[in-house]
């Protein structure tokens, strides 16, 4: 029976009830919003807390939303989430260290195959030979030769 219940409960989507946060007023909960689209869900990994159905993902914004009424600014809560989470909790990592290498890559590759195209492209144009010409090269006469016949 205990089974069955639990089995239930599973197959309905279960997530436990928000840990009893009340929305803040407007202009506070407009912030818990802003915040929380800009930290990653762990479960859902694409997806910011904010939108996220996931019920680790409601945890999380009502974490946003009490240090939000603690007075907390962004970049500390912010930095709380990377505390516990790592630089990957940040929809968008900062643009530091080995990040700026990873955000900087693309652009680095995309300049680097314009310029082998160019240096491809430009290869120096041979003289036209007036067709009254002997031609120079053996092989050149060889063809016209041929062509001839």
């Amino acid at each position: 029976m205990i089974a069955l219940v639990l089995s239930l409960v599973l197959a309905q989507g279960y997530a436990p009830l928000r840990q009893g946060q009340d929305p803040l007023d407007s202009v506070r909960e407009q912030r818990v919003q802003a915040v929380g689209k800009k930290l990653r869900c762990a479960v859902c990994q694409g997806v910011s807390i904010a939108d996220s159905p996931a019920s680790m993902a409601r945890a999380q914004l009502d974490k946003v939303r009490e240090l939000v009424a603690e007075g907390k600014n962004d970049q500390e809560i912010f930095d709380y989430f990377v505390e516990r989470y790592g630089e990957w909790a940040l929809m968008e990592p900062k643009k530091s260290g080995i990040t700026l290498g990873l955000w900087l890559a693309p652009v680095l590759v995309l300049v680097l195959g314009v310029l082998l195209i160019i240096s491809s492209t430009k290869k120096p144009a041979a003289p036209v030979a007036a067709a009254t010409e002997e031609p120079a090269d053996d092989y050149l006469a060889k063809v016209r030769a041929d062509l001839e016949k």
